[in-house]
């Protein structure tokens, strides 16, 4: 128990993102009372003009501030080439890499039965929409676990008919980990190791 409400709710908050645990929750919120004023009122309101302005590219579905993101609205990146990714999180780890050069396609999620996610819980009906004469290869970088593997199996079926070459990344990435904690160079390997589905 803390001797502050104030300071408890802010622990709370802190704690409930995702790996913050009390310890770290704790930590957090006594360094924000150490900072000025006015560098915790631009913290504070940053976090709201993000949640305010930042939505969904009409292409993509990554986070963006503009109707379609810069991957998308860019004529240098490949149309031909789409990378089915989970989460925008994982998009930005591809990018930090920067090895690849076609667009992506972000599902907000993955199967999973269990919890009660479902095709029509995550961007696969859009996924499908894309899918023009233009696209020649769709790379599934999809997180190495359960879901993952469930979601990959879920699209083969569906894109296989289509003809389009259908590839997953190599399993340089390692089971039970998320792309978006994986670094630069394993990253890197793992997209010039795909193979077919």
């Amino acid at each position: 128990m803390l001797p502050s409400d104030s300071i408890e709710r802010v622990v709370e908050l802190f704690a409930s993102l995702p790996t913050i645990g009390k310890k770290t929750a704790r930590r957090l919120a006594f360094h924000v009372l150490r900072q000025p004023a006015e560098n915790v009122e631009l913290f504070a309101r940053a976090l709201v003009e993000m949640r305010a302005q930042v939505r969904e590219c009409s292409v993509c579905h990554t986070f963006t501030d503009v109707e379609t993101c810069s991957i998308c609205a860019s004529p240098k990146r490949l149309p031909s080439v789409i990378c089915v990714v989970e989460q925008p999180s994982d998009v930005m780890a591809i990018e930090r890499t920067g090895d690849f050069r076609g667009r992506y396609h972000v599902l907000h999620g993955a199967l999973s039965p269990l919890d009660g996610i479902g095709p029509e819980d995550i961007r696969l009906k859009e996924l499908i929409a894309r899918l023009s004469s233009e696209v020649t290869e769709v790379i599934l970088a999809l997180n190495p676990n359960v879901e993952g593997e469930v979601t990959t199996q879920y699209i083969a079926k569906l894109v296989s008919p289509l003809g389009i070459r259908l590839t997953r990344i190599a399993r340089g990435v390692p089971m039970g980990s998320d792309l978006e904690f994986a670094d630069d160079a394993t990253l890197a390997r793992a997209f010039e190791g795909r193979v077919p589905v």
